[in-house]
């Protein structure tokens, strides 16, 4: 009878990697023992000497499509996947250890070890973005990152500071760790996960508020939502992926926290009892994990850290074609007034968020021309940002599958196509405007927008009908392609856009 050692290579590689991969959340542990039992399999089977084994368990145990699809096939190679599998494995143990979910100490400060907290939260993102399925379950089932997150953002002492600084009457900080660990908790904690004490509650509920409400503190975008070409740049960070450094600039924490109020407080506000408020993605369905719906996320990092390069579209175009519905909140005005004059996070927390629903009916429209007459091509100049970006005077005509743009100054009108127009693949799409109506308890209205091209962000003009409701400007992102949720603010258009506004937040997601 043979013994391990006396196996050809081929199977004793399959009996380790089937050890490894018995269970599929958690690190190889079945893996160690088998090396352990003579000098000849571990240097067989050794972590030096096998990478394309540790490279197999990698792609069993991780999600893979989207990191070979938009990084290339450099990080494919056995080398730099045995390697990912150690650093995965190292920071899923952390994570499952509570370690950087808490402080040992309040202060001003992050954990004392800010750099592998921001190595933790960077990962746990990216694999998100990466999510086919089986990125989550290493985050949830094993290393237990929702009870990580809740502790980080609504412990007494979690690392985020937000409860100890709301106590002391300050605003919960918002940086890169932070934003990362907003859009964390919106990826993975369930409604239903969250605590219930009335403690617990009190600082969920504020937390999210706070950072949702005060469009003052929290931008929605950087840069700037009124510059259109963003001349200016955001702060770019560099990222280690797969032994690669990667120049990226974080989500920021608003979009995210504007879904996470919505999906979370009011949830507890509501005992549960509403069945208008969006979905967290955990909430759905594992199967229906799809890391395609976040290509767009990714490429907003990456096009925001480099404006330079060839820009690829932060948005996949088509995905606001259609029937959305969702909410709107704002507060008394005088209250609003009062945080703009300096007003201390109290003001926010005790007054009252009024919210209304509202739907509206989409249709996007492109502007098509070659790659390489892109940047020759006629196309609407930029106008106001509080009138979305269109000029004074422009007129919009729908055709059956088209539409027709006119304004002074043009010696002839330029046509958009409809989205569901068959392109070319030669054609490549220069501008997108969205236009549409829609309804909500104060009246109808109309609806027209752009989207800015290298982050994503759509800017829409919302306008009712008659009556003295006036014109207000929707800014935000759509989060998750076709299958998200469009999140953002919204302003006064009266105020100059270099001015802080009356503001208020929204969310929209597709009726189907």
């Amino acid at each position: 009878m043979l013994s391990l050692s006396q196996l050809p290579q081929e199977v004793l590689e399959h009996v380790a990697y089937f050890a490894a991969t018995e269970s599929p959340v958690g690190p190889p542990l079945n893996l160690p023992p088998l090396l352990r039992t003579c000098r000849n399999i571990y240097q067989r089977l050794s972590f030096k000497n096998n990478p394309l084994l540790y490279a197999r368990i990698f792609t069993s145990k991780f999600d893979s499509r989207a990191p070979f699809r938009r990084l290339g096939s450099s990080i494919s190679s056995p080398r730099t996947l045995a390697d990912e599998l150690r650093k995965r494995s190292t920071y899923l143990k952390l994570i499952r250890a509570g370690v950087g979910a808490r402080v040992q100490h309040q202060s001003t400060e992050h954990d004392e070890f800010p750099g592998r907290l921001r190595e933790i939260l960077w990962l746990a993102y990216l694999m998100m973005l990466e999510n086919d399925g089986k990125n989550e379950q290493q985050l949830r089932a094993y290393a237990n990152m929702e009870a990580w997150l809740i502790d980080y953002w609504f412990d007494g002492m979690g690392a985020s500071l937000a409860s100890y600084r709301i106590s002391q009457d300050q605003w919960p900080l918002e940086d890169e760790n932070n934003s990362l660990a907003m859009w964390l908790l919106w990826f993975l904690v369930r409604p239903d996960s969250l605590p219930r004490t009335s403690t617990s509650c009190r600082a969920i509920t504020s937390t999210l508020k706070l950072t949702a409400l005060a469009a003052n503190r929290y931008a929605i975008c950087e840069p700037s939502w009124a510059d259109f070409t963003l001349e200016s740049r955001a702060t770019a960070t560099d990222v280690i992926h797969f032994s690669k450094t990667y120049f990226l600039v974080p989500p920021t924490l608003a979009p995210a926290a504007i879904l996470a109020y919505f999906t979370f407080a009011l949830w507890l506000l509501s005992r549960g009892a509403t069945s208008r408020l969006p979905q967290a993605p955990s909430s759905l369905p594992l199967e229906s994990r799809r890391n395609e719906d976040w290509d767009a996320d990714w490429q907003r990092c990456m096009n925001l850290a480099q404006p330079s390069m060839p820009l690829v579209l932060s948005y996949a175009p088509g995905s606001l074609e259609g029937v959305w519905e969702g909410l709107f909140t704002y507060t008394d005005f005088d209250v609003y007034s009062s945080l703009l004059s300096g007003g201390l996070p109290p003001v926010l927390r005790n007054c009252q968020v009024a919210q209304h629903r509202q739907t509206w009916k989409l249709r996007e429209y492109h502007l098509l021309s070659s790659q390489e007459s892109l940047d020759k091509a006629q196309r609407l100049d930029l106008g106001d940002a509080l009138r979305a970006f269109f000029p004074s005077g422009v007129h919009l005509r729908e055709l059956s599958e088209s539409l027709e743009v006119c304004a002074p100054g043009m010696k002839e009108a330029i046509h958009y196509q409809r989205s569901s127009y068959a392109r070319t693949r030669e054609q490549s799409v220069g501008d997108i405007i969205v236009i549409g109506e829609g309804h909500s308890a104060w009246g109808q209205f109309n609806l027209y927008g752009r989207v800015r091209p290298l982050d994503g962000l759509l800017s829409l003009s919302k306008e009712y009908c008659g009556g003295d409701r006036g014109r207000w400007l929707y800014r935000g992102f759509l989060l998750g392609n076709n299958d998200g949720h469009w999140s953002g603010r919204w302003r006064d258009a009266r105020s100059p856009s270099h001015v802080e506004g009356y503001e208020g937040c929204f969310v929209m997601s597709r009726r189907y």
